[in-house]
């Protein structure tokens, strides 16, 4: 439907303090028309319009999942599925996967590291609507260091000329933003350690200028102190994972932080669905340090950002909410959460037309039972998914 006008109990415009009490949203040609009371909208809008009533129910823009790789399986061996699925096998398992985060409500996702661009032509797909799917915001091709970490996804350079060639290859190839893995990681058997930098400072300047040159912002794989710190200061735009590792354990600097603030630097922390089994593998002091330096860049006044790395290892793509519950666990309110999945995560990502309900933004909303702000778990039952303005998750789609 083209035009629709949404009514609702409550709707949550954006940010997540801003309530609309018994609210409306008229929706025309994917974007939202206008916003307001239900008695207001009713008696504005032509009786003509498609009525959409949602009692009980809590109108709010879609969510974002800000880390994520569609085209890895969740399984134990994501390395093989990627390198031996064919293309048209991997961009069918890709669109399903990308369906799977739209039915729990997200609404964009940004991927941070795909196979032959393939993200890209998911991405123009969904957007003419050839297929259901949530906006996708690609990285393509990461950058890493020879034999470093995902560097089977082909983006190995090791010269200030291989830098320049691949941020120039993913430009073209239709990039929206370029991927550093600055540290090691888990996933690539032989690499770098979690803590240990694959690139110098002076590298990851030259990967944020040259990125900047395609008019192009850097997100940073960086589990290690030393390395957040060099991300920081190279002006990276987001950090994910931002574990503070080092050889010794966990090693957190607050002058990094106060950096990370002033620099105005989001921190995707990249937590499972699964987070609960994710800190009993860390172990109870590994744990319990995660929880702290968590809660102290959040009393420093770091901007979190939502996301679930879906795709690696136990992470599943329809579990975004356990996520959000994660960090309702560390004391977060849920006000605070709620901005963290919509209005925040849109500005670090440099969304300027979602993340919120107005006049002119694209009408990516969901309608939810229940009231988020005083139980997250209705984000969990979703009654209708519009994806630019496009009704794609309903009680009859299944």
């Amino acid at each position: 439907m083209s035009k629709v006008l949404i009514t609702a109990d409550r709707v949550i415009a954006g940010p997540a303090d801003q309530l609309i009490a018994d609210g409306a949203v008229l929706v025309d040609s994917g974007f939202v028309a206008a916003v307001g009371t239900a008695a207001e909208l009713d008696v504005s809008v032509d009786a003509q319009v498609p009525r959409l009533s949602c009692p009980g129910a809590t109108v709010m823009p879609g969510m974002t999942d800000c880390h994520v790789h569609l085209a890895f399986d969740e399984g134990p061996d994501i390395i093989s599925a990627v390198l031996d699925a064919g293309p048209g096998e991997l961009s069918t398992a890709m669109a399903a996967r990308a369906q799977r985060m739209l039915a729990a409500g997200v609404t964009t996702v940004r991927d941070l590291g795909d196979r032959d661009g393939l993200t890209v032509a998911l991405r123009a797909s969904i957007g003419s609507g050839t297929i259901a799917g949530p906006r996708i915001v690609a990285a393509t091709t990461p950058l890493t260091s020879p034999g470093g970490h995902c560097g089977f996804l082909g983006g190995e350079v090791a010269t200030d000329d291989e830098i320049r060639v691949r941020i120039a290859r993913n430009a073209a190839a239709g990039a929206d933003l370029i991927k550093v893995m600055a540290s090691g990681g888990a996933l690539t058997p032989g690499g770098p350690r979690m803590w240990e930098p694959q690139f110098t400072f002076a590298q990851l300047r030259l990967i944020v200028q040259e990125a900047a040159h395609h008019g192009l912002d850097v997100a940073a794989h960086a589990h290690g102190t030393e390395t957040i710190s060099q991300c920081v200061d190279a002006g990276v735009r987001t950090i994910e994972h931002c574990s503070w590792r080092t050889a010794e354990g966990i090693v957190y600097d607050p002058a990094v932080t106060a950096r990370i603030v002033d620099n105005d630097v989001a921190i995707c922390r990249c937590i499972s669905g699964d987070w609960q089994l994710f800190l009993k593998q860390m172990g109870p002091e590994r744990a319990q340090a995660m929880v702290e330096v968590t809660q102290e860049m959040r009393g420093a006044g770091v901007r979190f950002i939502a996301g679930t790395d879906a795709g690696v290892p136990g992470a599943r793509f329809g579990d975004y909410v356990g996520m959000l519950e994660f960090f309702a666990s560390l004391g977060f309110g849920n006000t605070e959460i709620l901005n963290m999945a919509t209005v925040d995560a849109a500005r670090a990502l440099g969304l300027a037309d979602t993340g919120v309900v107005a006049p002119g933004m694209r009408a990516d909303l969901i309608v939810i039972d229940g009231n988020p702000l005083a139980d997250l778990g209705a984000l969990r039952r979703i009654r209708h998914v519009f994806a630019a303005g496009r009704l794609a998750i309903h009680p009859d789609s299944g």
